[in-house]
């Protein structure tokens, strides 16, 4: 499984969010499997975003994309987005048990 995670500043959540959920089937359609929405504690506009896609090349072309600049604009980010894609190598959870 590959992850993008994508961090910038939005004008307004509500505004952003909206737009986000818009782009449903444009993600979708892309390669996305899964998706988790933070925001900063102190700042509900500086928000994180952590995706799972089917494919490096998915997740490539939707970062590279025109559409998602587009998406952006349209949605009210206000800072230069921070575009990271990993792998997950380790993934634990702990249990009471432990």
């Amino acid at each position: 499984m590959i992850n993008v995670l994508i961090h910038h500043k939005v004008k307004d959540f509500s505004s952003w969010k909206a737009a986000f959920d818009s782009a449903f089937m444009f993600r979708k359609d892309g390669g996305e499997t899964s998706f988790r929405i933070y925001h900063d504690i102190t700042d509900p506009n500086d928000i994180t975003l952590w995706f799972e896609w089917e494919s490096v090349a998915s997740a490539e072309n939707f970062i590279k994309s025109e559409e998602l600049v587009q998406q952006m604009k349209l949605a009210g980010v206000v800072s230069k987005p921070d575009i990271c894609l990993v792998q997950e190598i380790v993934s634990m959870r702990r249990t009471a048990a432990d």
